[in-house]
């Protein structure tokens, strides 16, 4: 079974159901694989556990604002 991973920030349970239709529909148009046979998994992170050019994101992104 083909597998897409999104990794990303914090979504709505809206935002997850788009990403998966829009993703499934995506892949199966391009392969040609039946959507039944694709799994999505979504993977949210927080910006303290990323870290970008050697510091976390969340120090990064206050700076910003």
């Amino acid at each position: 079974m083909p597998v897409i991973i999104f990794e990303g920030p914090k979504l709505t349970v809206e935002q997850k159901e788009e990403l998966i239709k829009l993703f499934t529909s995506a892949a199966e148009k391009v392969t040609g694989i039946k959507r039944e046979a694709f799994i999505v998994l979504i993977k949210e992170n927080e910006p303290d556990n990323i870290g970008v050019g050697g510091e976390p994101l969340s120090k990064r992104l206050s700076r910003t604002k």
